[in-house]
């Protein structure tokens, strides 16, 4: 049955190629803006880690002095060394990890590369754990290597390959800015999106290269990358130092289940208490603790002009839909007296309805064909643009599924109103004006 309709709507299309032609544009023209626009929110607006977002936690303190206070006011996004450094000697969670972005020049030996500036992690050992990092070769440091400032390293898959090719680089040294380090792990392909925990250093298109413990990087005075924020009476020549009222450092806390959040916070307001009590803080307790989802939400990761360009690419398909309902109602009514006379012939309200519908859907699916290269050519020129996220603009495989459903779906909705006012076309005045 559903043949002889969508044959009866493929002999439709061809007496009316031009009123046709206009749909499957309109449709295409809705759906290729809509899903360009829907996509890109989709990218920037995911998960980065949903097997365990609601476990990981990023940590506020306010440690700032009387000056400027005001109740409430949120406090630095990035920690003290020494409070840090204290949280994770305390290991309150079960699993916690201080980190800062960082840089340096690669000095490479052996090879006929020249030294390049490499961008950089410095860390703990539960990082890898904590955000489930895989794997290639080797393996994380340990603890005791955070604590023995251990001059070792873990490198990204681009970079073994590029500088040891298909040899295993375990084992192997790195040479940066004059420091060997001892490669003890590779690891696997590896780019959260966004670079949630820590978007100081690039939201969406930092990609590091060498992780080294923080302890050594400390040590070695290794270069530092991202923000930092000063504050208070005390100058210092060296900001990095433990003492320092300076903020630069990520803290994230992984713990047992979500339940265990208003516990953590509970800690985080006495330890502030304790520090203000021993005369570090001025300012009573001001301490905030937000999942990865809060955490992106809080910071606006998703750029305001994405969100606005959803909404109108949306409207725009409204448009485009309410265009199609247009001119399938001119198209159904010229084809009065051809359904006043089927029925007559028997044929029932529900038939003429039908074939109205599969006509309708088969626009829609033309159009999403056309529509889905509009999209594709769409984000082409997305990732033609500076902008950082531009690069991870992509169709997969459930977006390409819901740009046909959607094109089908959008179809069959503008169809209906003009398919029922078809169905109710009076047979007996279509036969007397024949």
């Amino acid at each position: 049955m559903f043949g002889y309709y969508l044959n009866l709507a493929l002999r439709s299309f061809r007496r009316n190629r031009v009123l046709t032609a206009l749909m499957v544009l309109a449709i295409a023209l809705g759906i290729g803006a809509s899903m360009t626009t829907l996509t890109v929110f989709h990218v920037l607006s995911g998960d980065p880690i949903p097997q365990k977002s609601d476990r990981l936690f990023y940590v506020q303190l306010d440690p700032e002095t009387r000056d400027g206070y005001k109740p409430g006011e949120e406090p630095q996004d990035q920690l003290t060394r020494f409070d840090a450094q204290e949280l994770l000697r305390q290991k309150k969670a079960k699993r916690q990890a201080m980190m800062t972005g960082g840089g340096g020049v690669l000095e490479p030996e052996g090879t006929k590369l020249k030294p390049f500036v490499l961008s950089m992690r410095y860390t703990s050992a539960d990082f890898f754990p904590m955000f489930e990092v895989p794997f290639l070769r080797g393996r994380p440091w340990t603890g005791a290597d955070d604590e023995g400032r251990a001059r070792v390293a873990v490198i990204s898959r681009e970079l073994g390959e590029k500088l040891f090719g298909s040899a295993d680089p375990v084992g192997r040294e790195l040479r940066v800015d004059g420091n060997a380090l001892r490669i003890v792990g590779v690891l696997d392909t590896w780019k959260p999106t966004p670079h949630f925990y820590d978007l100081n250093t690039g939201r969406y298109d930092n990609d590091e290269e060498v992780y080294v413990p923080i302890s050594t990087a400390l040590d070695l005075k290794l270069g530092r990358n991202g923000s930092m924020n000063c504050y208070g009476r005390t100058v210092t020549n060296d900001p990095t130092v433990e003492t320092a009222p300076c903020t630069w450092i990520q803290y994230w806390v992984e713990l047992a289940s979500a339940g265990d959040a208003a516990a953590y916070k509970r800690y985080l307001d006495n330890y502030s208490e304790q520090q203000r009590s021993a005369g570090r803080f001025e300012r009573p307790a001001n301490t905030r603790l937000r999942n990865v989802m809060e955490w992106l939400e809080f910071r606006q990761v998703v750029p305001g002009d994405v969100r606005l360009q959803l909404w109108l690419a949306f409207g725009f398909l409204l448009v485009c839909l309410l265009n199609t309902v247009g001119l399938l109602l001119a198209k159904f009514l010229r084809r009065s007296s051809e359904f006043g006379v089927r029925r007559a012939l028997g044929a029932s309200r529900r038939a003429i309805f039908t074939q109205c519908l599969v006509e309708a859907g088969t626009v829609g699916l033309a159009g999403g064909l056309l529509g889905l290269g509009l999209a594709l050519l769409g984000l082409w020129g997305v990732r033609q643009r500076p902008a950082e996220y531009a690069q991870l603009a992509h169709l997969d495989g459930g977006m390409l599924l819901l740009t046909f459903a959607l094109a089908i779906g959008a179809s069959l909705l503008a169809g209906l109103l003009p398919a029922w006012r078809a169905m109710r076309v009076p047979p007996a005045l279509q036969l007397k004006s024949q």
